[in-house]
């Protein structure tokens, strides 16, 4: 049905009074997602982090209510899907879990439908049809908000699986790779032994082989332990996501040193970075005292060290952590920083992809809203002192990313990457330093 003039007149005005109430919305918004005992990761949240793209959402709704022609009204409601898209993303890096994304967008459409209401309220003179227009102009943009979500949420779970999928057919491959060496192993104790011992000659006949070394076999030797060591460390992250994903893990909160923690961890790694001739720092404030679960801090830190260490040639790696001051919340920051080669976005696992990907699309949105991050700049990356062209890649580093992403939904904790050739790679983890 077409609009009266004096409709448009009114749905015009009815935007510009939601966009002067944006703050106001924003905030009513925030307060009844916070009051809602089923979302714990909100809390944690800065202003800028938990507005995110739904300022960009909320432009999209005005302008739809205001729009003359079914052009500008389309473009409306495309900008809507993506921006919801987007915000989507971003929840998922934040730690959300899809059912706490679909009830914000519930309080969103509330505290909404609250400002018409109100506004009909006080403009009793509005043509009887703006009204039902401004609700189900609402009630699209957050049906279509959920959708968007969940699709994203469903997209990047896809994600996930085929990271984990890549890594499995690695690891069938490296079994083949061991089986074939037990049985070459098996041929060479053959050929020592025929002639000598009858009662093993057909076991002989597997290592029936001439001129074999010592060497050679040690060789042998040392791959086959270096393959179980391997396979008995999958298997090992295997469980633990199979726990995380079952839901099996729980937080155990008390209140610890980071500078303990972190720096006994370096210990333990520090060994295995000497032998291979690179470096590994620990620096940050002694003092530094937070809440939260230290064992899974060091599992986080664990997997990503040991990525590191996997991926850089020369050079080395630093681990750092920081008190991050923001006027909301106080959180704390933990950074692993290689001089790997870093990569382009079509070499890294499907995981590690998308988790560069949100942490540029929220650095976009801080620098379109003119803010700055209130969680500290961007985690600087070190200059890559290794060949650019990588002759190895880590083994189970998507199921690693996987179990790392995990273990900062359960502790509603953020996490960023900074990478690029020449550059070198940074992950930080941010978390609360209260819970």
């Amino acid at each position: 049905m077409a609009r009266t003039e004096e409709e448009k007149e009114q749905l015009t005005k009815l935007a510009l009074h939601l966009s002067s109430r944006r703050d106001a919305i924003l905030q009513s918004w925030r307060q009844a997602v916070e009051a809602d005992p089923r979302l714990a990761a909100a809390s944690n949240l800065s202003r800028s982090q938990f507005n995110d793209h739904i300022p960009e959402v909320l432009d999209a709704f005005e302008r739809d209510l205001s729009a003359q022609e079914p052009g500008d009204k389309a473009a409306a409601s495309v900008d809507q899907r993506e921006s919801a898209a987007e915000h989507g993303t971003h929840r998922w890096q934040q730690g959300y879990n899809q059912r706490e994304v679909m009830c914000e967008w519930s309080h969103l459409q509330l505290c909404l439908l609250v400002e018409l209401e109100s506004y009909a309220g006080a403009h009793t003179e509005l043509a009887f049809a703006v009204m039902p227009v401004a609700r189900r102009a609402l009630t699209k943009l957050c049906g279509e908000g959920v959708i968007e979500s969940a699709t994203r949420y469903a997209r990047l779970q896809q994600v996930e699986a085929s990271g984990q999928l890549r890594d499995l057919e690695q690891a069938l491959a490296q079994l083949n790779e061991l089986e074939q060496q037990r049985a070459l192993l098996w041929r060479e104790a053959a050929h020592d032994l025929r002639g000598n011992l009858g009662v093993v000659q057909t076991a002989a006949f597997g290592l029936n082989k001439d001129n074999v070394s010592d060497a050679v076999r040690d060789k042998f030797l040392v791959g086959l332990q270096k393959g179980v060591k391997s396979l008995h460390a999958l298997l090992i992250e295997l469980t633990d996501l199979a726990r995380l994903e079952a839901g099996l893990e729980r937080p155990n909160m008390s209140s610890f040193a980071v500078a303990t923690v972190v720096r006994d961890l370096c210990d333990n790694y520090r060994e295995i970075a000497t032998e291979r001739g690179l470096f590994l720092t620990a620096d940050g404030p002694a003092d530094l005292m937070v809440s939260g679960d230290p064992i899974k801090v060091v599992r986080i830190a664990q997997n990503l060290l040991i990525n590191a260490l996997m991926y850089t040639e020369r050079g080395g790696v630093a681990v750092t952590w920081s008190f991050e001051n923001d006027p909301a919340i106080a959180r704390w920051a933990l950074c692993i920083q290689d001089t790997g080669p870093g990569f382009e976005t079509s070499q890294v696992n499907p995981i590690a992809r998308e988790i560069q990907h949100a942490t540029e699309e929220a650095q976009e949105v801080e620098e379109k809203n003119g803010s700055v991050s209130e969680t500290g700049d961007p985690a600087p990356t070190l200059n890559s002192l290794s060949s650019h062209q990588l002759t190895r890649r880590p083994r189970r580093e998507g199921i690693g990313l996987t179990i790392v992403k995990r273990l900062c939904e359960l502790l509603d904790a953020s996490i960023e990457l900074q990478t690029s050739p020449g550059e070198g790679t940074t992950f930080r983890i941010s978390f609360p330093i209260n819970y």
